[in-house]
């Protein structure tokens, strides 16, 4: 895409915006504005009581909107399918447009926080949530060889109001999808639609789409802002910041799969294990094809470079060889835990750089900003990443509900974010909360008789906790009044 001669807000209010075939063009002004919970435990998740602090926010039709939309998205991720519902039950008309053929159940787990979780809820979306994920009760951070290093309750169990979900990334996004076409109808996401450029005036945003597949025809459509939900390779970031260059890369490569295997500890623990050289994350996902089993996802993060560039981008799901892996995993010793099992039980699994992106000045230029990946690409470390693009669509639909003109409800949004999420890309470049087990690693990398005598229990708990206060999930922040 073109660099755009104007943001859009100067005084001409004119963007020389170009599409991919060089054409520059005008646009018309438009109008501006598991182991399942036990019983108590999911009725007192499913009956989330709003309080001054949890307002359901929803709009009293449920039919699609018929009218051109204010907002376009580009991306049909978690987070421009959070924002499309977060718009929706403002009322307030949009359209989502992603670049794939279709919505597909693609990657593997994540971790969802109570934070985001809670906003979830508030869409309705909870039942939806339990059918298809696992409420995560305890975490535990070890050393290589299993050796407790920290250990806390999660979700309802840490006496939050909404469980914390251990799920699959596609089928989170399956429910989000569904809920999405189910609200606002068929038509409000358009697949197989990649964006080659756009334009903005005073009075909206013009954009034109191409099929992805064999790049024939052409769509153009108008709305009133553009937002940019399409993710760490992002179109419109790189758009307004041509020289941004490659994603910036750690020297971690992580192996990521899941297999249906023996449920440990209580069926619905998560484990996070080893130091700075290498960690191993443990959580299922899913129920097992039996009781006794479930879906277990597992991932194995190793430095195996000090350069800065990542692999290309044929490299970022390349599926994985044992051959690779194994080595490498051979290093953990969970207690009571086949790990090397696991991994040879899994059908396939893919291999990813773990990388994010230097935080930026701006998010907003005129009628044009970004949300999510595009916005904050963060190192996946936190549980974090998905929470946070679910925090912006809720921040940016309350935004535009307040504002007068969309310009405003834009750089309101920004200012509100963009700082939040910069500190947070900080700090998972320094380990986040599992820099409690690097700590521990470089203190007795051999292991230990007593934690306590290696880091106290205060100095733990300050690395741990105080990452869950800058990230905006402790109890204390859900569920002020």
């Amino acid at each position: 895409m073109a660099k755009a001669g104007s943001s859009g807000t100067g005084k001409s209010g004119k963007d020389k915006g170009i599409t991919a075939k060089g054409i520059t063009a005008k646009a018309s002004k438009g109008k501006g504005t598991t182991a399942k919970a036990s019983k108590d435990e999911t009725n007192k998740a499913k009956a989330v009581k709003p309080n001054r602090a949890m307002v359901v926010v929803a709009h009293p039709s449920a039919q699609p909107f018929r009218s051109p939309p204010k907002v376009l998205i580009a991306g049909a991720g978690v987070g421009g399918l959070t924002l499309a519902l977060m718009l929706h039950a403002r009322g307030i008309s949009c359209r989502i447009y992603e670049q794939a053929s279709a919505i597909r159940e693609v990657g593997a787990g994540i971790n969802a926080l109570p934070h985001a979780i809670k906003e979830l809820a508030l869409l309705g979306l909870l039942p939806a949530l339990d059918a298809v994920a696992v409420r995560t009760s305890e975490l535990y951070y070890m050393n290589r060889t299993g050796q407790v290093v920290w250990r806390e309750p999660r979700g309802i169990a840490a006496g939050f109001d909404v469980p914390q979900f251990s799920i699959h990334r596609g089928r989170l996004q399956k429910v989000l999808h569904d809920a999405v076409i189910e609200r606002m109808g068929p038509g409000a996401i358009v697949t197989g639609r990649k964006l080659t450029g756009f334009i903005q005036d005073d009075g909206g945003v013009t954009a034109w789409f191409t099929d992805s597949i064999d790049g024939s025809g052409s769509e153009t459509v108008r709305g009133e802002v553009l937002v940019g939900a399409d993710g760490i390779h992002s179109v419109i970031r790189s758009h307004y910041h041509p020289d941004q260059g490659l994603p910036r890369w750690n020297g971690v490569q992580m192996w990521r799969g899941c297999a249906d295997f023996p449920a440990f500890m209580d069926g619905r623990s998560m484990i996070i294990a080893g130091g700075m050289s290498g960690k191993l994350v443990l959580y299922p996902i899913g129920e097992g094809e039996t009781p006794e089993t479930r879906l277990t996802n597992w991932v194995v993060n190793v430095r195996i470079s000090d350069t800065p560039h990542p692999p290309g981008k044929e490299s970022w799901s390349r599926r994985g060889r044992l051959d690779e892996v194994l080595p490498h995993a051979a290093r953990f010793a969970i207690p009571g835990f086949d790990v090397l099992g696991l991994i040879r039980s899994t059908d396939s699994f893919f291999e990813y750089p773990m990388c994010d992106r230097d935080p930026l000045p701006r998010w907003t230029h005129g009628r044009v900003t970004l949300l999510g990946d595009a916005a904050h690409p963060m190192y996946p470390v936190g549980s974090n990443g998905a929470g946070q693009a679910i925090l912006d669509a809720r921040c940016f639909a309350d935004c535009w509900v307040k504002a007068e003109h969309p310009w405003q409800a834009l750089l309101a949004y920004e200012a509100e974010r963009l700082p939040k999420t910069a500190e947070i890309v900080t700090l998972n470049r320094k380990g986040g909360p599992e820099r409690v087990i690097d700590e521990v690693e470089k203190l007795a990398p051999a292991g230990f008789t007593d934690v306590d005598r290696v880091l106290g229990h205060d100095e733990r708990k300050a690395i741990v906790r105080g990452y869950a206060g800058k990230a905006g999930f402790t109890v204390q922040q859900l569920t002020k009044v």
